[in-house]
C-alpha cells in the first residue's frame, strides 16, 4: 500500500489530462481535490463525466483564482503549451508542479524560463518535473537504461514512428503539413522542425548521462510523396503532396554524430508512397551502435480481447504521472530524471 495520499489538482483536460483524471480516480496514491477547464462547455461538469467514467465529485471550473487556492500537494499540468507565468504561480502558491508541456532538462533554448521556474521554487519550496514519453521518457531514459548494459557506445540512435492516419488525432493531418507541396514543405517551418529545442533538451541529458558535452544540433528533414489520393474521414491527401516525413537530428561531440533522432510520421504503407520508405508499425525504437550493438523496442500491445488502441496518451501522462509522489518527496528545485533517478511507481499493482 502506498505510503501516504497525495491531493492532486488537474490543470487541463485535453487527451492527456483525461487520462491524468481516471488514473488519480482508480489509483489510490492520489486525491483529485481539482479540476481546471478551459471550455465553456466543460465548466460545471463532474471531472468523471469530462473523462469519460463515473462522476468522482469534482467539478471542473475555469477560475483559476480558485484553483490556485486550493490545498493540494501537487498540479499535474497538462495544456499543449506551458505558460511559464502560470507555473511560477502555482509553484509560488507551495505546490509542486508535474508537467508534460516541456521544460524536460536545462539548456540555453529555455534559460531565461528556466531561471524563473527554478526562482519560484525557491519562493515556494517547491519542486518541478516535466516527463512524458518523447521528450521525457523514449528520447532520454530508455537510452541511459540501456547503455547500462554496453561496454562502448559509437552512435545512440532514436526512432519515433507514428502513423497518423490510425494512431494520432486526425487533426494532425493538417496541423502536421500533410497534404502540402513537396517543395514548400521542405522549404517552410514544420511543427516538428520547430520541437527541435524540445527534443534537444532530452540529447542534452543523455550526453550529460554519458559524460560527453554536446556542441552543436542540426537538422535536416525529408519528405516522400502520395502516390495516389490518400483518403480519411476528413477529406483526402492529394497525389503528388506530402505524405511522410521524416526530421533527422543530430547531437554532434567533438566532430561526431554519437546521437541522432529520428521523427517519422507517415500516412500511408509503403507501396502509397514515393519513395516506398517502409518503417514499420507506430513504435519507439533505441539503437546502440558499439560494443555490443544493442536495441530496444517500445510498441503498443492488443489487450486481452484482441482488440487495440495505441497508449500514446496513456505513456505521455504516466511517463509523468508516477513521478508525482517522489517530485513531491523530493528537496524543492527544478528536478530532472537524472536528479529523480530511479522512479518508485506506486499504486499500480491493484484489485
Amino acid at each position: 500500500m502506498p505510503e501516504r495520499t497525495y491531493r492532486v489538482i488537474q490543470w487541463m483536460t485535453g487527451d492527456v489530462g483525461q487520462v491524468g483524471i481516471r488514473h488519480f480516480a482508480a489509483s489510490p496514491v492520489f486525491d483529485l481535490v481539482g479540476v481546471l477547464v478551459h471550455s465553456e462547455d466543460k465548466v460545471g461538469r463532474d471531472a468523471g463525466e469530462i473523462a469519460g467514467i463515473d462522476p468522482v465529485g469534482v467539478i471542473a471550473t475555469d477560475d483559476a483564482d480558485a484553483v490556485v487556492g486550493l490545498d493540494a500537494d501537487c498540479v499535474f499540468y497538462t495544456p499543449v503549451i506551458m505558460d511559464v507565468d502560470t507555473v511560477c504561480r502555482l509553484l509560488r502558491s507551495g505546490k509542486n508542479v508535474v508537467t508534460t508541456s516541456g521544460f524536460f532538462y536545462p539548456t540555453e533554448h529555455f534559460r531565461d524560463g528556466g531561471d524563473a521556474i527554478s526562482a519560484a521554487c525557491r519562493e515556494g519550496g517547491t519542486s518541478f518535473h516535466a516527463g512524458g514519453i518523447h521528450p521525457g521518457y523514449a528520447g532520454d531514459i530508455l537510452p541511459l537504461t540501456l547503455a547500462r548494459v554496453t561496454s562502448r557506445i559509437d552512435r545512440i540512435q532514436v526512432y519515433e514512428v507514428v502513423n497518423v492516419l490510425t494512431d494520432a488525432p486526425l487533426d494532425h493531418i493538417d496541423w502536421l503539413g500533410f497534404g502540402k507541396d513537396r517543395d514548400a514543405f521542405l522549404t517552410e517551418p514544420t511543427i516538428l522542425g520547430l520541437g527541435v529545442p524540445f527534443f534537444a533538451q532530452s540529447m542534452h541529458m543523455v550526453a550529460d548521462g554519458l559524460g560527453v558535452r554536446i556542441d552543436d544540433v542540426t537538422a535536416q528533414v525529408r519528405a516522400a510523396t502520395a502516390a495516389d489520393d490518400i483518403p480519411h474521414d476528413l477529406g483526402v491527401i492529394p497525389r503528388g503532396t506530402v505524405a511522410a516525413q521524416h526530421h533527422e537530428w543530430t547531437a554532434w561531440v567533438d566532430g561526431g554524430p554519437p546521437i541522432v533522432y529520428h521523427a517519422i510520421y507517415l500516412t500511408a504503407p509503403p507501396d502509397k508512397l514515393d519513395p516506398p520508405w517502409d518503417w514499420g508499425k507506430t513504435r519507439y525504437r533505441i539503437v546502440i551502435e558499439g560494443d555490443p550493438p544493442s536495441e530496444l523496442t517500445l510498441e503498443g500491445a492488443n489487450a486481452p480481447d484482441g482488440s487495440f488502441s495505441h497508449p500514446g496518451y496513456t505513456w505521455t501522462a504516466m511517463g509523468a504521472i508516477n513521478a508525482i509522489p517522489d517530485v513531491c518527496d523530493a528537496a524543492p528545485g527544478w528536478l530532472t530524471h537524472l536528479d529523480l533517478g530511479l522512479i518508485r511507481p506506486r499504486g499500480l499493482v491493484r484489485a
